[in-house]
């Protein structure tokens, strides 16, 4: 996934110099890529991207440890080798560390919203038996998302992580991964609370 949130960016990038084309564009792949591979690989695998969806089923004793350990470990890697694969395709260097920076107060009350939102939109239709939603459902939040927070939506520890290792468009350093990890932990919990909360009424 992080290969296609990368790619696109470079790519964006390449065809405009408006951040808000390179944006558009960004989005709309991620949006489409993101339903398909949900719904390609969900019935082999889960469709398991996100270290923060696991950490919540591992709380809803839906995950026991060492699968959760496996999930995030198979995760971060697919994460950083999706940014490199990315880097080498659009013939730039392989390796890269991003130097930009992105955390501000405003970054990281947007990844508690993102993050909130996303386990709030998988986990009420898991309680409603509408999982053949879920596709569309996220890639729908996550593209919303990318313009209505002003973090533009990571929403994933392990895309945080994997998108330090290109140094383009999509980019973060590695001083604000920490903090945008611990929003996203932080809008796990929130998710968790909300999902509770619409699935009572």
């Amino acid at each position: 996934m992080v290969g296609v949130v990368v790619g696109s960016g470079i790519m964006g990038a390449n065809l405009s110099n408006d951040p808000g084309i390179a944006l558009l564009i960004n989005a709309f792949s991620t949006i489409f890529a993101l339903a398909l591979l949900i719904l390609i690989i969900a019935p082999i695998s889960g469709a398991h991207f996100n270290p923060a969806v696991s950490l919540v089923q591992v709380l809803r004793r839906e995950m026991n440890a060492v699968e959760f350990l496996s999930f995030i470990s198979a995760q971060i890697a697919g994460a950083i080798t999706g940014a490199v694969i990315a880097n080498v395709m659009f013939d730039l260097p392989a390796i890269q560390i991003s130097d930009s920076a992105r955390v501000t107060t405003g970054t990281l009350v947007g990844e508690v919203i993102a993050t909130a939102g996303l386990i709030c939109v998988i986990f009420v239709l898991v309680a409603r038996s509408q999982d053949k939603l879920i596709p569309v459902a996220v890639a729908a939040w996550i593209g919303s998302a990318y313009f209505f927070t002003s973090s533009t939506s990571f929403a994933n520890p392990a895309v945080t992580i994997g998108r330090v290792f290109s140094d383009t468009f999509t980019g973060i350093n590695p001083q604000s991964v920490l903090p945008f990890i611990i929003a996203q932990l932080v809008g796990a919990m929130l998710g968790i609370v909300l999902v509770k909360g619409i699935t009572r009424v």
